[in-house]
């Protein structure tokens, strides 16, 4: 009961004033609204909002709200309709409240923390009880900048670290989706001049909540990165000094140690996933260029080479878009899609071919939102897209003042069928096809109306029709559907 009457409340308030800030290009429909210094007052001047937010000289104040309804998830992972448990249907309220703080010690100087808390609400499953989840810091660092009077900022501590598209570096914390997405880290940034800059990043993720920060009101066993506590370094030089056109190339470094939280797991029989250890050196780039008023895309490719699992790692990807837009009064474009991730070819060599997605495991938009997450679960792990060829035909317009829609058909191919002798095992398993390589063909539809500047919602619906790849008996269709709303204050 509670569950509908939050859906309800959520869908009175959308009909009334929804929005968002999403971008088509899709990392920010996930990541969300970000709070910062400035706000908007929706009803006019008001003095109690202005105290909160600047409470005293030097100290600034966010506070945001998320409410989110998960309807459907139907088939999501087993695309099996026979097959019991929740990884058959899912509805439930995803709760979070995030509260930060900067404190500008100098000019150049920063403290930023911010308290996240998210709790869910449980229709389906119908034996899952409220989950009231812990207090946890997703933002803790200091921020300097003009260190040694050079152009050089470095953040140290937890932060959150986007680079490029997100294809690769956006979520240092993908097993609890979209809730945080932090890195411990030190990030250090050097401005060559006003168009081009170098990263050096240090990444050290643990999978136990426990830690580094352990969560207020810490009860229950929980995890962050999907069995592997990480270590990473990355170089990644952006450069935006042609015109028209901006040049990224990256190394990146990270090193996977199975964690004692996926140890635990498979020997009391919670997953049968045993996490690989890993070193993994991907080399990288992309350059994107604005052809004419019209046209223009983006291409990004890397190779990876290392070690995984005690195997010899050497996958390679790409990802590609080109772009119309019809300058038109309703922003109308059109895009063409292709990305390759490497398959492992189990029957060739002893090498393991399978391209890592490293810290992109996260539901991205061009892949067809959170259900392309998904359907990996059964062969990897959530968020962990590998083994992909997809090719992908979009489109946006306005359709009226503050709307927008969003449309992306996507076709995908497996690179290699390596799954056929896979045992299924559970509910949340698809069996495989012998022969076949068409993954099926994913629909999704995304919508959002901004009201103003701080009340954003939207409604996203993904439809996963399975194909060859899976065998006769996993190929119901599959569904998930969210409505989300945030308000920043």
């Amino acid at each position: 009961m509670k569950i509908k009457l939050g859906l309800f409340m959520v869908a009175i308030v959308a009909i009334a004033c929804v929005g968002t800030t999403v971008g088509a290009e899709g990392k920010e429909q996930y990541t969300g609204v970000e709070p910062t210094a400035d706000h908007y007052h929706m009803f006019g001047d008001s003095p109690i909002l202005d105290k909160f937010h600047n409470p005293t000289e030097g100290v600034t104040l966010t506070l945001d709200q998320r409410l989110r309804f998960i309807a459907g998830g139907e088939n999501i992972i087993s695309m099996d309709k026979s097959k019991p448990g929740n990884s058959n249907y899912w509805q439930y309220m995803r709760n979070r409240t995030r509260l930060g703080a900067k404190i500008s010690v100098s000019e150049d100087i920063d403290i930023n923390a911010r308290l996240m808390w998210e709790w869910r609400t449980y229709d389906k499953p119908s034996d899952s009880d409220v989950d009231f989840a812990d207090v946890s810091f997703d933002r803790l660092n200091i921020t300097m900048r003009n260190v040694f009077d050079e152009p050089l900022t470095v953040v140290v501590g937890r932060q959150d670290i986007i680079l490029g598209q997100g294809w690769l570096v956006l979520d240092g914390t993908p097993s609890d989706g979209s809730t945080t997405i932090f890195f411990d880290a030190i990030r250090a940034t050097y401005a060559l001049s006003d168009e081009k800059s170098v990263d050096l990043i240090y990444i050290h993720n643990y999978d136990d909540t426990n830690q580094w920060l352990q969560p207020l009101g810490h009860e229950s066993e929980k995890f962050y990165t999907n069995g592997r506590d990480e270590r990473g370094v990355i170089l990644y030089v952006t450069d935006k000094s042609m015109e028209d056109s901006q040049l990224e190339y990256y190394y990146i470094y990270k090193e996977d140690k199975r964690s004692d939280m996926n140890k635990y797991r498979v020997m009391n029989g919670l997953t049968t996933k045993v996490e690989p250890d890993a070193e993994i050196h991907t080399f990288g780039g992309a350059f994107q260029h604005t052809l004419d008023e019209n046209w223009s895309y983006r291409v990004e490719g890397a190779k990876q080479f290392g070690e995984k699992g005690g195997a010899e790692l050497k996958g390679w990807g790409t990802n590609n878009r080109i772009k119309y837009a019809v300058n038109d009064d309703k922003n109308t474009t059109f895009h063409v899609d292709y990305e390759y991730l490497s398959g492992d070819n189990k029957m060739g060599d002893s090498s393991d071919q399978g391209f890592d997605p490293l810290w992109g495991e996260w539901p991205q938009w061009g892949r067809g939102g959170d259900l392309s997450a998904y359907l990996w679960g059964g062969e990897t792990t959530v968020g962990e897209v590998t083994n992909l060829h997809r090719l992908g035909f979009g489109h946006t317009f306005k359709p009226a003042e503050k709307w927008s829609m969003d449309t992306i058909y996507n076709l995908m191919w497996a690179d290699e069928n390596n799954k056929a002798t896979a045992v299924p095992a559970g509910n949340a398993v698809p069996t495989f096809n012998s022969h076949g390589s068409f993954r099926g063909q994913m629909i999704t539809e995304y919508i959002r109306y901004k009201c103003c500047e701080q009340l954003s919602a939207h409604l996203q619906v993904d439809y996963f029709i399975p194909g060859s790849y899976y065998a006769a008996n996993s190929r119901d269709n599959a569904v998930f559907a969210r409505l989300n709303l945030e308000y920043v204050f």
